[in-house]
């Protein structure tokens, strides 16, 4: 009997991302491979690629580089490529990376992981293979996976794929048009991590909120649905389009005891002239009554947005208006990214672009403004005592997060003095930040929840 193959996964992208990468590790794991967090002593090489934007392209086709390096130089047996890259690009990656043993577009990688169980037996190398897809991917239950996060928290995939055409974005080209998975196939995935846990459900889509339209319901039906499952576990909705957002979600956000008063809500822009060039529905005006709205209706709500600084035709203007809603909606949490030329976008076509060193400049005025914006929201909480979740143990020391932050890309509560296991949620007394505005904690005084108690 053959010694079994061992592999070695990159992860690359986003959280929809690590979900397929966490589906190919399970389906290398029942094909009988060994699976290694890093790739020495690792036969075969890994990457599931991410192609959003330019820089990540770049990224992807250097871990290929890398990779191949390694395999001349005999580290690694064989070189895979999976995911976006290949997905957008196809066979034209061929004459790039001829020395890669195998592509994979993005599928249930069932036959990738037959292929790669071969690959780690193979003694003469036959060139290049490619794994077509054979169409878009069903949108059903995941199956098996291996989960990269902690035990605190995991992504639950509620749909695939984008039906809106913004001018700037390739993902609808990548990921196809929006499906939606049946409420039954997320109420099971849901179950099993709840089992297995889980204590925090980050539900994740390119379009959170046009979930359910082909059924004739909203994402409100299915939040309320895993809301209702049993167990410890609370949900954190990601990727809410603006417009058409199902406000029947509100109760739910205002009320639900396991529905995380938390909303990621990419709205790219505050300036109608750009909005509309990015073909983006609605208008900036749409966009903050939107928010208001939100804001109104649930107290305390954290709302997290993305932007798109750059796009053609965009002016300082426009820049100066979107930083002073920034300030003005105080969002702290706040991802922005630079207008890339995405082949097959109408933003592509477009020749008016705006000078790189400029697009930097105005990057830095919104994050200067996110920062101060953010700095000022955690300041206010020093001194207070908030509930955390366990994300990470070491020892005396531990990283957690508050309801106000999501996983990887807000902040973190750091708590000293703290023995708390992965998953636990435990009270902590907020003594200061550090330079990135994350919070320093340690577990309360004996008593000081009571005198904070008496002075409110």
């Amino acid at each position: 009997m053959s010694e079994p193959t061992t592999v070695s996964l990159v992860h690359l992208g986003c959280a929809r991302n690590l979900i397929d990468s966490e589906v190919m590790l399970a389906r290398l794991a029942e094909q009988g491979c060994m699976v290694s967090s890093t790739l020495e002593g690792a036969e075969v090489g890994i990457v599931n690629t991410c192609s959003f934007i330019g820089p990540a392209r770049e990224e992807s086709e250097g871990v290929i580089r890398d990779l191949l390096a390694r395999k001349k130089r005999g580290e690694l047996r064989a070189v895979v490529v999976a995911g976006c890259l290949v997905q957008r690009y196809r066979h034209g990656l061929l004459g790039r990376f001829p020395e890669v043993d195998l592509f994979a577009e993005i599928s249930d990688y069932r036959a990738l992981a037959e292929s790669v169980r071969e690959l780690g037996h193979r003694k003469k190398r036959e060139g290049p293979r490619y794994l077509a897809n054979g169409g878009l991917r069903e949108a059903e239950r995941e199956g098996a996976r291996l989960l990269a996060t902690p035990g605190s928290y995991a992504y639950l995939r509620i749909s695939h794929g984008c039906d809106h055409t913004c001018a700037f974005c390739a993902i609808p080209s990548i990921r196809g048009p929006h499906r939606s998975k049946r409420p039954e196939a997320v109420l099971s995935e849901a179950r099993e991590l709840i089992e297995a846990g889980v204590k925090e459900l980050v539900l994740v889509a390119e379009d959170s909120t046009a979930w359910g339209r082909e059924f004739g319901t909203d994402l409100t039906s299915l939040v309320e649905a895993l809301a209702e499952l049993e167990g410890e576990h609370r949900l954190r909705i990601m990727y809410a389009y603006p417009h058409r957002f199902p406000w029947g979600l509100v109760p739910l956000l205002r009320d639900h005891p396991r529905v995380v008063k938390y909303l990621d809500i990419p709205v790219q822009h505050a300036a109608t002239p750009v909005l509309r060039a990015m073909r983006r529905a609605g208008s900036g005006e749409a966009v903050r009554e939107i928010l208001d709205r939100l804001r109104t209706e649930v107290p305390g709500i954290t709302l997290r947005t993305t932007v798109l600084l750059g796009y053609p035709g965009e002016t300082d203007a426009d820049v100066a208006e979107l930083v002073d809603f920034v300030r003005s909606y105080r969002l702290g949490r706040l991802g922005a990214f630079p207008f890339s030329v995405e082949e097959g976008t109408h933003g592509a076509t477009l020749g008016e672009r705006v000078p790189d060193e400029v697009i930097e400049a105005r990057l830095a005025a919104v994050f200067g403004a996110r920062d101060e914006v953010l700095r000022a929201s955690q300041q206010a909480l020093v001194g207070q005592t908030i509930e955390v979740l366990v994300d990470e143990s070491h020892g005396e020391r531990a990283l957690a997060r508050g309801s106000m932050d999501a996983p990887e890309v807000d902040l973190v509560a750091e708590v000293q003095a703290c023995s708390a296991k992965v998953g636990e949620r435990i009270q902590v007394r907020v003594e200061g930040l550090d330079s990135q505005a994350n919070l320093l904690c340690r577990p309360p005084r004996k008593g000081a929840e009571r005198e904070e108690d008496a002075r409110r």
